[in-house]
């Protein structure tokens, strides 16, 4: 076997190794994706991002996301934009469709270079998220240290927003892996930590499932919009600010949740195909 392609992307620093199996495949293991996204001895990621041959009439690719862990990921905002950017690239279509876990996505190439990305609607029903048992979604029954009530959304995913009034307070990778496992999330969950600027503006960090912290997470600003506009602390637009970066979020009155930000591509390369074998 050959060297294997790929395309080293971020969007506001969340970043991702694409591999495009649209032409022909690789087997690609969750001990392989590991090795794969090993900082130091793989290519290093947040996420590993496979491109497959479209199965829906209308749509460009099926986008698959393996977390750092090997484990696979239903949505992700940032890699959906890159995405998007790799197939406008190729097709100067501005107006796109992404297959992926939690459905097809709907993502428009803007003049400014940005790409708008409809996540879809928000869900708030608790069997949604999911959580273990019934309850109320906007005040969920859990805490840890200063972390207390947080509101669950499935943005494709799930989350668990906890908002706080000093965001640098919070040691989140103290925090986070407990409770991404708690017992109450059957599939675990990303925990957002949110401190509300002003009703337009939110301040964001989150643990995500399977990855840790990265310096953005795009299903994760969606959640957090939603969440705070549930608890009347936003309006159903504002600006989430990340480590990395802002993105623009929307909640429109029909449910869905709209995602602007940038996608950038780093480099491109190959790797040896040894590197996703054992030993």
């Amino acid at each position: 076997m050959g060297k294997v392609r790929f395309f080293k992307m971020h969007g506001l620093g969340n970043d991702f190794v694409v591999l495009d199996f649209r032409r022909g495949a690789i087997a690609l293991d969750a001990a392989a994706v590991r090795r794969l996204a090993d900082r130091r001895t793989g290519v290093g990621c947040d996420q590993v991002i496979l491109l497959e041959p479209p199965r829906h009439p209308g749509t460009q690719t099926l986008m698959r996301i393996r977390n750092a862990d090997g484990s696979e990921a239903e949505a992700c905002g940032n890699a959906t934009r890159c995405v998007a950017d790799l197939v406008y690239r190729e097709t100067r279509a501005a107006r796109l469709r992404i297959e992926t876990a939690a459905g097809i996505l709907e993502a428009e190439a803007l003049s400014d270079g940005s790409f708008a990305v409809d996540m879809g609607p928000a869900r708030t029903d608790w069997h949604e998220i999911p959580l273990a048992r019934p309850m109320d979604t906007e005040r969920v029954d859990l805490s840890a240290g200063p972390l207390k009530e947080p509101v669950c959304t499935n943005i494709g995913n799930p989350h668990a927003t906890f908002f706080v009034g000093d965001l640098e307070t919070v040691d989140l990778a103290a925090l986070g892996p407990a409770l991404e496992h708690h017992p109450l999330f059957p599939e675990r969950a990303n925990i957002g930590v949110a401190e509300i600027r002003n009703p337009r503006a939110i301040r964001l960090k989150v643990w995500e499932r399977g990855a840790g912290i990265t310096p953005a997470c795009g299903s994760g600003a969606c959640a957090a919009l939603v969440a705070a506009h549930r608890r009347g602390l936003a309006e159903r637009r504002a600006a989430v600010e990340l480590d990395g970066g802002t993105l623009e979020i929307a909640w429109r009155c029909d449910g869905h949740v709209i995602m602007t930000g940038p996608a950038a591509l780093s480099f491109e390369g190959t790797f040896d195909p040894d590197l996703l074998l054992a030993g």
